[in-house]
């Protein structure tokens, strides 16, 4: 069984397989039947897990085993006291309510590689960084709970998965990594 930390780049497709001339993980990765384990939209990056193992698949993405995830966005506007409390709460967004998170502002990660290409920046508006840490993970969900408090997401980068993260396994952008199955949620593989 493998278990593989990859650092998706910007722009990247979740997938294998060609839909146009945008980047897949096949441009990156090339070991035979793994899978990703949960997804990142071609506009985030950062920590993604895959395997060749479809029970340790279902068991890091599906959404009853609540992997805590990770996230380190930069954010249009300075997020206050009253933003952060507002973005913890479930949000109504309309096709579902969010459940409870942590969120936390924080200074801007010094060890983040710069995005290719950068991000925009307007000299009126400034902006900010948050960690927001969630055990669930629908369709474009931090994006539009930043969105729903005012504070559009500018980049977003995934920093953990459970007790995988970039901190403690540092990778660049397209690099990747084996490591040890068996402390996804806390059980050891094939129990």
């Amino acid at each position: 069984m493998s278990l593989i930390l990859f650092n998706k780049p910007f722009q990247v497709l979740c997938q294998f397989s060609r839909e146009d001339e945008r980047p897949t993980l096949a441009d990156y990765l090339d070991i035979p039947n793994i899978y990703p384990a949960g997804r990142l939209d071609a506009d985030s990056e950062g920590l993604m897990l895959l395997t060749d193992d479809g029970r340790l698949q279902h068991q890091i993405a599906h959404p009853d085993h609540k992997e805590a995830k990770t996230y380190l966005v930069q954010l249009e506007g300075v997020a206050d006291r009253a933003s952060l409390a507002r973005l913890q709460a479930p949000i109504d967004l309309g096709d579902f309510t969010t459940k409870p998170c942590r969120a936390a502002l924080i200074a801007e990660p010094d060890w983040l590689w710069p995005r290719n290409p950068p991000i925009r920046m307007r000299q009126d508006k400034p902006t900010s960084w948050i960690a927001i840490t969630l055990e669930e993970g629908k369709n474009r969900q931090v994006r539009r709970m930043t969105a729903a408090v005012g504070l559009p997401t500018l980049r977003l980068v995934r920093s953990s998965i459970g007790p995988y993260s970039l901190a403690t396994h540092p990778l660049m952008p397209g690099e990747w990594m084996e490591v040890d199955a068996a402390q996804v949620g806390g059980k050891r593989s094939g129990v």
